[in-house]
C-alpha cells in the first residue's frame, strides 16, 4: 500500500524503520505503529487534516511582527490580492520583517509608522502604507494587537499624470520603426487596440479570438471582457506569422513572463527613438484617450479597458471634452470675425 506524503527512513546501525509525513506546507510528522496498522492510520489521517504550517512560524516568536506577518500570508485577505500585489507586498513585508520581525506588533505605535514614510518618496511611501495596513487588519481581526496605528495616517497627494500616456507622434514613430508583420508592431498593435494591461497582452493567443472579438479575463481584476477586434489588429495579426499560443513569445518560443516583456518592449521603443518614458502600460492609456477624443463615454472606455473604477477615465473624458470644447469655441468665434469682415466690406462698397 503506497500512502502520499508517506516517507520511509532506516537506521542504518539497527536496521529500524521509521515514516514520516511530509507535505510541502505543513508541519513533519513521525507516523508511529505500522504501516497499514489502525494505529499507524490514525496518525496518517490525523496529520492529512492538519491546518497548514505558516510561513516564518519556526523563526517568529507568538505576538511578533514576524508571526503576524506569516499568518497574514496565509489568510484570505492576502490570497485574494491579484498575483503582482501579492509579490510587491511580499517585498515589502519581508523587508519589514528582517529590520523588526522580533519586535511585537501590539506595541507598533502609530508614531513609528509617520516618521518611516516620512522618509520615502510619495509613490513608495503609498505602496509602504498600504502593505502595512493590509497586515495590520489582519492583526486586528485576529486579536494580536488592540488597534491599528496606521488608521487615520494619510499622504500628501501627489501631483502627477502618472505614467506616460503616448503621443500620436510617439505611435506613429514607433510604426515607423517597427512594420507590420514584426513582432514590436504586433505587441504595439495588441496594447493599442485591446487596451489591456501587460500581464493580460502577454497571456493572448489565437484561441481567444473568435468571430472578430477578443476574450479576455484579466489577471488583476478577474473581470471577463469581449472586445471587438479593431480592423488595424486584425490586419496586423493576419500579417504576422504565429505558432504558438500565446501571440508575443521569446526566442526559445515561450510566453513572456512580465518583467520580461517590459525589458524586451523597452529595446524595442529605444530602438525606434522613443523617450524613456514611453511604456507598455503608457499604450493603454493611449487606447483611452483614443476613445474618449472619438466621443466615448466613461463607461464605454471601461468596458474595453476593464478599469475596476471610472476615476482614471474621467480624467481622459474630461480632456477630450475640454479639447473638444475649445475647438468648437475657436470655430464660432472665427465665423464670428468673418461674417463681421463680411459685414465691414459690404458697407465699404456701398459707401464706393
Amino acid at each position: 500500500m503506497r500512502l502520499k506524503y508517506v516517507q520511509a527512513f532506516v537506521n542504518k546501525k539497527t536496521g529500524a524503520a521509521f515514516h514520516y509525513f511530509r507535505r510541502p506546507g505543513y508541519q513533519r510528522v513521525r507516523l508511529t505503529g505500522l504501516p497499514g496498522s489502525a494505529e499507524f492510520m490514525r496518525a496518517y489521517e490525523a496529520a492529512l487534516e492538519a491546518a497548514p504550517f505558516e510561513i516564518g512560524s519556526k523563526r517568529s516568536r507568538p505576538g511578533s511582527v514576524g508571526a503576524a506577518i506569516g499568518g497574514y500570508y496565509t489568510s484570505l485577505e492576502f490570497r485574494s490580492l491579484a498575483p503582482g500585489t501579492q509579490v510587491m507586498r511580499r517585498a515589502i513585508l519581508e523587508r519589514f520583517r528582517n529590520e523588526h520581525g522580533d519586535k511585537p506588533i501590539a506595541l507598533l505605535p502609530q508614531k513609528f509608522i509617520v516618521v518611516v514614510l516620512g522618509k520615502m518618496g510619495p509613490f513608495a511611501a503609498r505602496n509602504w502604507l498600504k502593505a502595512i495596513r493590509g497586515l495590520m487588519k489582519f492583526a486586528v481581526a485576529h486579536e494580536m494587537c488592540p488597534a491599528d496605528p496606521t488608521q487615520g495616517v494619510k499622504l500628501p497627494r501627489v501631483k502627477s499624470d502618472g505614467i506616460h500616456t503616448w503621443s500620436e507622434a510617439e505611435i506613429a514613430r514607433f510604426e515607423a520603426a517597427h512594420p507590420v508583420g514584426t513582432k514590436p508592431r504586433l505587441a504595439l498593435a495588441l496594447l493599442l487596440y485591446t487596451a489591456q494591461r501587460r500581464g493580460d497582452v502577454i497571456r493572448l493567443g489565437p484561441q481567444h479570438v473568435r468571430d472578430g472579438v477578443v476574450s479576455v479575463r484579466q489577471q488583476k481584476t478577474g473581470a471577463t471582457l469581449s472586445i471587438p477586434v479593431h480592423p488595424a489588429l486584425r490586419e496586423i495579426l493576419d500579417a504576422t506569422s504565429m505558432s504558438h499560443l500565446t501571440f508575443l513569445v521569446t526566442r526559445s518560443g515561450k510566453p513572456y513572463s512580465p518583467s520580461d516583456f517590459s525589458e524586451w518592449f523597452r529595446a524595442q521603443c529605444d530602438a525606434a527613438g522613443l523617450p524613456k518614458a514611453c511604456s507598455a502600460h503608457g499604450l493603454r492609456k493611449a487606447a483611452c484617450r483614443r476613445l474618449a477624443e472619438v466621443g466615448c463615454s466613461t463607461n464605454e472606455i471601461a468596458s474595453i479597458s476593464g478599469h475596476a473604477t471610472l476615476k482614471e477615465i474621467e480624467r481622459y473624458t474630461r480632456a477630450a471634452d475640454q479639447a473638444r470644447l475649445a475647438r468648437n469655441a475657436m470655430a464660432r468665434e472665427n465665423a464670428m470675425a468673418r461674417e463681421n469682415a463680411n459685414r465691414t466690406e459690404t458697407v465699404k462698397s456701398k459707401q464706393v
